[in-house]
């Protein structure tokens, strides 16, 4: 018998009621929660209903994955009280629920640990910074690791399991995240496949920056030129830098998260600055090209095996030519039929 995506559905929720609620703060980062993915599922495989704490485009982002998202508020006051009452919640629900571990923070941060002690919660999270006295365990938090893999032994400690991480993080996408997609690309005249999405600022900025690479304007004039369709997907504070640094590109402003990782998805090539957005790409499955300079990509460049790293070493960037070149070559996996002969 085959299983659609409405059985799945019905066979998760019917595990769900049998399942243990477990509190998990997300970082704030699109990128960190991205990374978080293969934890997240892990902590589920093990007979945990996972209620997150996080920010609200959280909700988008992980909408496909089925896991409640609880929006955090701003104010301690108010931040403190939402934990009190999913608490009290969960423990109306579970008799067990203050008699265990119920809490794990993903964040590093002090006031993090802070919300969870005065929400009345026993939580874990890595020790350090100060913190470890408010947590039930501080787990420790090991050198040299790529934050995946990071966020992936947190989830291990917290189990007390081993366990490799999963070579890609496969995030899904929803039909109708998908159909968003879709109908975007056809408004703009754009075929799936046959077009570069870029992804040219980073932390929200527009400044030319140490993560950002000064040559995305004249390589998007490039592609232009040789008749390749650009799309750009700025998020709010990115509006008014792609009008003026890439107004030759199709522009698909308010887009949220979710749709925003289907266009990722069907893109000929993503072509990405260190950024969120490059996350999502690699996490479902786009083909991408990450473009780094003096940062060092060991601990935080994209995961996964269709990441293509654009670096000559530490302090250089790719050259325009590189990148073309590196672009055709995808575009002609992605659709040969359609690679336009100007492009070099």
């Amino acid at each position: 018998m085959k299983w659609g995506g409405e059985s799945r559905a019905i066979c998760k929720y019917l595990l769900m009621i049998e399942a243990r609620p477990l509190i998990v703060r997300l970082r704030n980062f699109v990128g960190d929660t991205v990374l978080s993915i293969p934890a997240l599922r892990l902590l589920e495989s093990h007979g945990y209903r996972l209620e997150l704490v996080g920010k609200g485009w959280a909700r988008s982002l992980l909408e496909a994955e089925g896991w409640a998202v609880h929006v955090r508020p701003v104010g301690l006051r108010d931040r403190v009280r939402q934990l009190r009452d999913l608490r009290a919640r969960f423990e109306a629900e579970e008799a067990g629920f203050q008699k265990r571990s119920n809490a794990l923070l993903f964040p590093y941060a002090f006031s993090a640990a802070l919300d969870a002690r005065l929400g009345g919660l026993r939580a874990q999270g890595h020790a350090g910074d100060g913190r470890t006295w408010l947590l039930e365990r501080g787990l420790p938090r090991r050198d040299g690791r790529h934050t995946l893999v990071e966020y992936w032994e947190l989830a291990c400690d917290f189990l007390g399991v081993q366990a490799e991480p999963p070579k890609d993080i496969g995030m899904r996408v929803t039909d109708a995240q998908r159909e968003q997609a879709q109908a975007l690309l056809a408004a703009q005249g754009v075929q799936p496949g046959r077009f570069v999405l870029i992804c040219p600022f980073a932390n929200g900025r527009v400044e030319f920056l140490d993560r950002s690479w000064p040559a995305f304007p004249d390589f998007v004039q490039r592609l232009k030129a040789a008749g390749v369709p650009v799309v750009i997907v700025p998020g709010p504070a990115e509006v008014l830098g792609a009008k003026d640094l890439y107004p030759s590109a199709l522009r698909l402003d308010g887009v949220v998260l979710g749709v925003y990782s289907a266009l990722l998805q069907q893109a000929g090539v993503v072509v990405a600055n260190d950024t969120g957005p490059a996350h999502m790409a690699a996490a479902v499955g786009a083909r991408l090209l990450s473009i780094w300079g003096p940062v060092d990509a060991a601990r935080w460049a994209p995961w996964g095996s269709t990441v293509t790293l654009m670096r000559r070493g530490p302090g250089a960037w790719s050259s325009v030519d590189e990148v073309m070149a590196a672009v055709r070559e995808a575009l002609s996996e992605a659709s040969p039929a359609a690679l336009p002969q100007a492009l070099p």
